[in-house]
């Protein structure tokens, strides 16, 4: 075998110790370049191959797809000189491309279109890309992710049989579940079901307030309010998992910020409470007292609980005999969270501001003991200055709630001072009393009946009479 002409050692090589099957010669569609190889191959450029060398008639795509191996060539004879069996390093540093160059190079995407590895609609969003300048390709790219993820069609169809528009968009999570809601709400609205479409509406919306997204499209669907209505003691078993995933659904709803001020405008707070005095199951129960511990820092949550009187259900709860424990920890942290509310609700300064303003409202000091033995002798501040607005109150306000509080306080003032029968009578409150004594407001008549009773009886004869 002549090795004085370059290539004849290369072809006559058995092509049987290649590390790959080359195959039938594919038509190059694409420039050719360098490939660097590990330590145990050389870097070479297929420009710089023998003519006859089988790796001469691979393709561009197969090189950059593959990542083909391609070994040293037989040694081949440089002509006239030192050096032979062996390529010259120069020209092989000559013959590498640098990473920006190979970048630069047109990439066959019509061949990848050709074995249907992309689609038509792909190739010509990617040759878009490659003329637009780098600030503009970010939106293309999103583009080039959606049509990529659009399922591809066999004869026209779905792979599970449906037709499918090519016109057509492929649908975003968020427009899902913002149809998802809309069913939600328009099922709890107008049920197509008399007895299925409530429960699964609830089941299903259960599950996805879990995500913040669904919670702010619930809102904005104005969704909070239909829930309202479902929060009542239930008896059956249906009815009972129907009550937990709509409760549920408020716990889900209170680490929201803007359903929190939803539900403060509606009477959530007593049909909670009725559903922890009346139920037994331990389920139901845990994920309202839940609800009331997110709740109770919030707003005016804990002025209503402790009007109705959610202090003294909790000590009731928390004497029956619970196994979960999420549940024991959850009373222990809603009972001191009341305990302190309960003492900023009782402030004196507070209570002096109410009266001065004329706001008497049913709030927790009035009926709250510690108050009144705490703040009894803050009354004699300015002359009796609170007794005295009282008083007017009682002469000139024609608020029926607010005549009812006036004479609470006053007969509250009679049974903690130790000289209240002594002012009270000096201030000539008896014959201001008697008068609503024959009030038509039932409530007004009562408090102004146990003021009298005091007044004349003293605190310990009247509250004997009471009971």
């Amino acid at each position: 075998m002549d090795r004085s002409r370059p290539g004849a050692g290369a072809a006559e090589h058995d092509s049987s110790t290649w590390p790959c099957n080359v195959g039938p010669t594919p038509a190059r569609t694409g420039p050719l370049v360098s490939v660097s190889l590990s330590s145990n191959y050389a870097p070479v450029s297929l420009r710089s191959l023998p003519s006859s060398s089988p790796f001469r008639r691979l393709s561009y795509p197969q090189i950059v797809a593959g990542s083909l191996p391609i070994p040293r060539p037989p040694p081949v004879a440089a002509p006239g000189g030192p050096g032979a069996g062996s390529w010259s390093a120069a020209a092989m540093d000559r013959a590498e491309l640098t990473t920006e160059q190979v970048l630069k190079r047109d990439i066959p995407w019509e061949h990848y279109m050709s074995t249907k590895l992309i689609s038509g609609t792909c190739l010509q969003l990617l040759r878009r890309y490659d003329h637009k300048p780098e600030s503009q390709r970010a939106p293309l790219l999103e583009e080039i992710a959606l049509e990529s993820a659009r399922p591809t069609l066999q004869n026209g169809s779905l792979p599970n049989g449906d037709s499918s528009n090519s016109k057509s968009k492929l649908t975003s999570t968020h427009d899902v579940l913002r149809g998802l809601v809309d069913w939600i709400c328009s099922q709890l609205r107008n049920p197509t079901h008399p007895s299925c479409s409530v429960p699964t509406a609830i089941h299903c919306l259960s599950t996805l307030l879990r995500e913040a997204y669904v919670r702010t499209l619930f809102v904005q669907a104005d969704g909070i309010k239909l829930l309202i209505p479902l929060i009542s003691p239930a008896s059956t078993q249906q009815s009972i998992q129907l009550l937990y995933e709509t409760c549920l659904c408020i716990w889900l709803l209170s680490f929201y910020d803007a359903a929190v001020d939803y539900l403060s405008t509606t009477r959530v707070m007593p049909r909670l409470v009725e559903v922890v005095k009346g139920s037994t199951k331990e389920k139901v129960v845990r994920v309202v007292v839940m609800s009331f511990r997110n709740l109770l820092a919030k707003g005016a949550f804990a002025a209503q609980m402790i009007d109705l009187g959610l202090p003294q259900i909790v000590q009731n709860l928390k004497a029956q005999a619970w196994t979960d424990e999420d549940l024991l920890d959850a009373l222990n942290q809603l009972e001191v969270g009341l305990k302190d509310n309960l003492k900023k609700l009782s402030s004196f300064d507070k209570y002096k501001q109410q009266v001065l303003l004329g706001h008497l409202d049913w709030s927790p000091m009035h009926k709250d003991p510690s108050f009144w033995r705490e703040n009894i002798n803050n009354f004699e501040e300015n002359d009796f200055q609170i007794l005295r607005v009282l008083m007017t109150i009682i002469d000139t306000s024609s608020d029926t709630t607010a005549l009812a509080v006036a004479c609470y306080d006053l007969s509250q003032f009679l049974q903690y001072h130790p000289s209240g029968r002594i002012v009270v009578a000096d201030l000539k409150a008896k014959d201001r009393v008697m008068k609503l004594m024959n009030h038509e407001n039932a409530e007004v008549r009562k408090n102004a009946l146990l003021c009298v009773q005091r007044l004349f009886l003293g605190a310990k004869y009247a509250s004997f009479l009471q009971a």
